[in-house]
C-alpha cells in the first residue's frame, strides 16, 4: 500500500504546477515577441494541432474543453490567420485544423521559450533526472492516452 505524506502536494498538483510555469512562461514570451492576439485558451487549443492537422473534436479533448467552445477558439484563429481548416484525407466528412505559416513564429518563440525553461530546470536538477522524469510521463502517456 502507498502511504500519502500529507505534508507534501501530490504528483497531480507537482505536475500542474510544472506545466503551468511552461505554458505561462511561453504565452509571455509570444507577447513579448509582439503577437497580442492569442489569448491562453487559443494557446492552449493551438498547442494540441497535430504536425498533419487535427479534428475540433479531438482538440476538445485534448484541451478538456466542449467542442462548442474548442470550435469558436478554432474561429477565433482561423480569423486572425493562425489556422485553417482543410478536409480530413481520411474521412470526406471531417475536417482538420492545421497551422498556416502565419503561426510559424508564435510556435518558434513559444518552443524556445520552453527550451530555456527546459535549460532552467536541467540546471537546477541535472540533465539525468530531467531526462528520467520525461521518460517516466512517457510512458504513463502510453498507458493512459
Amino acid at each position: 500500500m502507498v502511504t500519502i505524506d500529507r505534508q507534501e502536494p501530490n504528483l497531480g498538483v507537482l505536475l500542474f504546477v510544472a506545466y503551468r510555469e511552461l505554458e505561462q512562461r511561453a504565452h509571455d514570451a509570444v507577447i513579448a515577441a509582439g503577437v497580442t492576439d492569442i489569448t491562453m485558451a487559443q494557446a492552449r487549443v493551438m498547442a494540441r494541432i497535430g504536425a498533419h492537422g487535427t479534428r475540433v473534436s479531438d482538440l476538445a479533448v485534448q484541451a478538456r474543453v466542449t467542442k462548442q467552445s474548442a470550435a469558436f477558439l478554432v474561429e477565433q484563429l482561423e480569423k486572425a490567420g493562425y489556422v485553417e481548416r482543410v478536409p480530413d484525407p481520411l474521412d470526406g466528412r471531417a475536417r482538420l485544423v492545421r497551422l498556416t505559416s502565419q503561426s510559424d513564429e508564435v510556435v518558434a518563440v513559444a518552443n524556445a521559450e520552453v527550451a530555456q525553461v527546459l535549460g532552467e530546470w536541467t540546471g537546477q536538477v541535472g540533465l539525468g533526472r530531467l531526462r528520467q522524469v520525461h521518460q517516466t510521463l512517457l510512458e504513463l502517456c502510453e498507458l493512459i492516452d
